[in-house]
């Protein structure tokens, strides 16, 4: 008897797919969500102006750790920006059809949007946010302190989640991908939900920071505190960050 795992992994093979919508000549979807029209957005650090200590790119790898642990110090706007820019940056838009960003994905879809819990950022209120990739800007989304607690708990109790600077949630915009692929889309959407959040890890090194990656999380709980259907939008990563503490693992 065939798991779901397996059933998944045969039911998205090519042999079993129809015409996708491309394929079909429908239009393609938005690059990003919607920003309502009254939101008001905040400006981050163009960067270019960013000023970040070089690191080697193989010590970078070679000391990569999950980091659960983080100091109290926060990370300034600066240093958010630039780990933005390296997850989920636009360096070109193709309009109506995709966008090149500073990490792979399939397609060029980029179907991922990124959700913000900020404990400890200078000049930003705690609660949660939506990073406005073409713009470079962000989106509060609900201003709380109680947000970490919620999230935490909606991560199956992993209270480091509570103690970090900030966490990264990563949304699938579903749509966006299987318009080009079909249901092979949700194995790609996955695909480029790793390559993301290695960008995080190594980009952390450079402001001196740890991550922590997390797929362990109750999938309706945080999709309902993000306000998400759970259907065409849904979480699929999240990874913690912090200035660097004491405990690795």
């Amino acid at each position: 008897m065939k798991g779901i795992g397996r059933e998944f992994m045969e039911g998205t093979k090519y042999e079993h797919l129809g015409q996708s919508h491309q394929e079909q000549g429908l239009a393609p979807p938005p690059l990003q969500l919607a920003v309502p029209a009254s939101a008001v957005l905040i400006e981050l650090p163009r960067i270019e102006q960013i000023k970040v200590k070089a690191v080697d790119l193989r010590e970078a790898i070679e000391a990569r750790r999950s980091v659960r642990e983080y100091a109290s110090t926060p990370l300034t706007l600066e240093e958010l920006a630039y780990l933005l820019w390296c997850t989920q940056g636009v360096q070109r838009v193709y309009e109506g059809f995709a966008t090149m960003r500073t990490v792979p994905s399939a397609g060029a879809r980029h179907a991922l949007e990124t959700y913000l819990l900020i404990n400890g950022v200078e000049g930003l209120d705690p609660g949660l946010y939506r990073y406005v990739a073409m713009g470079h800007r962000l989106l509060a989304v609900e201003i709380g302190e109680d947000l970490a607690r919620k999230v935490a708990s909606a991560a199956l109790g992993q209270q480091f989640i509570a103690q970090s600077a900030v966490t990264f949630l990563w949304v699938a915009d579903i749509y966006r991908m299987t318009w080009l692929y079909g249901e092979r889309g949700y194995r790609y959407i996955h695909l480029d939900a790793g390559h993301v959040c290695q960008n995080l890890y190594l980009a952390s090194a450079a402001i001196e920071c740890g991550v922590c990656a997390m797929a362990a999380f109750d999938d309706n709980g945080l999709n309902r505190l993000l306000e998400l259907d759970g259907d065409e939008r849904f979480v699929v990563y999240l990874a913690a960050v912090g200035k660097n503490g004491a405990v690795r693992g």
